[in-house]
C-alpha cells in the first residue's frame, strides 16, 4: 500500500507543479490577457471596410485614366484634320463628311461640318469625334475658321 500511496502523491505533486507554473507564466502574478472573439471580429470588418474602400478608390482612378486617354487622343484627331485643312490653303468646300481617324490602338470616326459664316470670306469648320464602340457618344468637339486665300 505504501507504494501506491507514493504513486498518488507523485502524481499531485506533479499536478500542483504543472498548475503553479502556468500561474507563474508571467511576471508580476498578471493573468495573460488576449483579445476576445468579438474584438477580432470587429477588427476584420474595419479593416475589410476600409479594403473595399480603396479597392473603389483605385477602380475610378483607373476608370477616369481611361476617359482622359480617350479624350486627348480624340483632341488630337481633331487636331490633325484642322491642321490638314489649314495646311492645305484651300477654301473648304461646304458640306458634311465623316471619316476614321485612329490614334494608336483607338479606332475613332472624325465627322467634319463645314459651315458659311456671316463673313464670305470664312468657313467655320467643326470637327466632332466620336469612338467606333460607341458612335453616339461625341468625344470632343473642335471649332475653327478657315480664312480664303
Amino acid at each position: 500500500m505504501t507504494a501506491t500511496k507514493a504513486t498518488k502523491a507523485t502524481k499531485a505533486t506533479k499536478a500542483t507543479k504543472a498548475t503553479s507554473a502556468t500561474r507563474r507564466a508571467r511576471p508580476g502574478g498578471r493573468r495573460a490577457r488576449g483579445f476576445t472573439l468579438l474584438e477580432v471580429l470587429v477588427a476584420l470588418v474595419i479593416v475589410g471596410t476600409s479594403l473595399v474602400a480603396s479597392l473603389r478608390a483605385v477602380g475610378s482612378l483607373s476608370t477616369n485614366a481611361s476617359a482622359l486617354r480617350t479624350a486627348m487622343m480624340a483632341t488630337w484627331s481633331a487636331e490633325n484634320r484642322l491642321v490638314q485643312i489649314r495646311l492645305a490653303k484651300q477654301f473648304p468646300a461646304l458640306g458634311r463628311q465623316s471619316f476614321d481617324c485612329p490614334q494608336g490602338d483607338l479606332i475613332l470616326i472624325c465627322q467634319e461640318e463645314v459651315v458659311a459664316s456671316p463673313n464670305p470670306r470664312l468657313r467655320r469648320v467643326e470637327v466632332s469625334v466620336f469612338e467606333a464602340r460607341n458612335p453616339q457618344r461625341r468625344v470632343i468637339k473642335l471649332i475653327q475658321l478657315v480664312r480664303n486665300q
